[in-house]
């Protein structure tokens, strides 16, 4: 990287939130290795500039809360049933950094020591400052909370400067443009018009958090050629949500 790239560099510790859906094959479930592998490489980049990751990563892909409540299973069973989901994930995208020299660590709102260390908030500031990327998985720990608000929570927790919150789409549009072809998008909202106008890019509880302790957040299209770096070199190919 040469001087001016690393001058321009305009975040230096950032957490990255990811669906579960965005690691799928097709049809939304399952893990497709070349998607993971897609990734991992943009992680690498922006990695290499000396920027600090957190990656949070959601299960949906394999299983979710609400999908089993609908089946008739208690809440906050489908709950924690979805939180060893994201787990899953979060191995899948660890092994895909360490094939390509990328030091990684796993850490768990739930304590399972076989596969990943449990949580703690100045261990995971550690790793960060030895240039380790983090992987920041099963939730909060706690049922009826969605993966967007353990990723706005672990944000705040480690003095994030940024939540890069990673899509299909281009960022933040007026309306759905997946409905909508006169969908038109926004390159900058406010916290609060967000919740005013429901849109649908986190939950409530996750806006409200970064909101009341000033965290930016970043909404992207992850499929986009370098998008992550070019965020992090300020170029303005997404929504800002401050």
């Amino acid at each position: 990287m040469d001087q001016g790239e690393q001058q321009s560099i305009r975040y230096r510790r950032i957490v990255l939130k990811l669906s579960g859906e965005a690691l799928a094959e097709y049809g939304g479930f399952g893990i497709n290795p070349e998607t993971i592998n897609a990734i991992a490489r943009q992680v690498a980049d922006v990695h290499g500039m000396g920027v600090q990751v957190a990656i949070v990563v959601g299960g949906g892909n394999i299983f979710r809360g609400s999908t089993g409540e609908k089946l008739g299973l208690d809440r906050a069973t489908g709950d924690y049933m979805g939180m060893l989901a994201t787990v899953i994930n979060s191995l899948a995208i660890q092994d895909a950094l360490e094939k390509i020299s990328i030091p990684t660590r796993v850490m768990t709102a739930i304590e399972m020591r076989a596969v990943a260390e449990p949580y703690i908030r100045r261990k995971a500031i550690r790793h960060l400052e030895k240039r380790r990327v983090i992987i920041l998985s099963a939730g909060t720990g706690n049922p009826f909370f969605t993966t967007d608000t353990a990723a706005s929570l672990r944000a705040i927790e480690i003095g994030a400067q940024v939540l890069m919150k990673a899509t299909k789409v281009d960022g933040v549009f007026d309306r759905d443009p997946m409905k909508e072809e006169n969908a038109v998008k926004l390159d900058a909202i406010s916290y609060l018009d967000v919740i005013r106008r429901q849109l649908r890019i986190m939950d409530l509880t996750a806006i409200s958090l970064c909101m009341d302790n000033n965290l930016p957040i970043y909404v992207f299209n992850l499929f986009k050629e370098n998008s992550i770096k070019k965020i992090i070199l300020g170029e303005m190919t997404g929504t800002l949500i401050s």
